[in-house]
């Protein structure tokens, strides 16, 4: 057989033995039907964020930030599951952080872009310095889970996220879209220095306390902003 022929041949064969494990991994045990229900919970969060980013560039700011408080809450009903009823583990933590990317920090990035910015330079530099940091941030955590207070390991009701979190940034573009509705010297130029001088602390060695009273204020914040955007929409303000 010559060179070429033989070539032929063992292209063939590869391609074929790559056909087969497509098909087993279509058909066989792939990653999806070992999803657990934090996991579903977490796609769900992903759905609501993809919604936003949907009404977002459509122009209908208020009715995004209300689909991203949505996956907000599936976000947080994902982890209140895993802890309850199920078993944390290292997968769902990067599940986690891979959606959290959608939805807190892809959505500020376009909640700034669509509605705040006051050129398309101010938005890239915003919209990058938010995923930058932001993803940075993820890494991280993906990589130490939650610090304590001694010896860099966990104690039992005393754990710290090290660094702000991607939510406490998100909150920060939140507040920043209602001022420029609400306070008329407010604009975008100050809102995008606002939010670039935060966006270090994702990175930073704070330690941001996870508590219950932590998450309250966290869902009073979210009701607040679903007010005022029902408000925006529906009411004389």
């Amino acid at each position: 057989m010559s060179n070429e022929g033989r070539s032929a041949r063992g292209w063939a064969e590869r391609l074929d033995a790559r056909a087969r494990r497509v098909v087993e991994s279509s058909t066989g045990e792939n990653m999806i039907r070992h999803l657990s229900v934090a996991d579903w919970l977490s796609l769900a969060a992903l759905f609501w964020a993809w919604v936003g980013a949907v009404l977002f560039v459509q122009g209908e700011p208020n009715w995004g930030i209300l689909a991203v408080l949505v996956g907000f809450v599936f976000d947080k009903l994902d982890g209140y599951y895993a802890r309850e009823y199920g078993s944390p583990s290292a997968f769902g933590r990067r599940v986690d952080s891979f959606i959290d990317v959608f939805t807190y920090l892809v959505s500020a990035a376009l909640l700034y872009h669509v509605a705040m910015r006051p050129n398309w330079v101010a938005s890239a530099v915003v919209g990058f310095v938010v995923l930058m940091f932001g993803g940075l941030r993820l890494v991280r955590h993906n990589d130490e889970g939650f610090v304590g207070d001694g010896e860099g390991e966990e104690k039992a009701g005393t754990s710290y996220y090290r660094g702000t979190t991607v939510v406490h940034t998100h909150l920060v573009v939140l507040a920043n879209y209602f001022l420029l509705q609400f306070v008329p010297v407010w604009n975008g130029w100050l809102a995008g220095l606002t939010i670039v001088a935060v966006c270090p602390l994702m990175t930073s060695e704070y330690r941001a306390q996870k508590t219950e009273d932590a998450h309250l204020q966290v869902a009073v914040g979210g009701a607040v902003a679903v007010g005022l955007c029902l408000a925006l929409e529906f009411g004389p303000l």
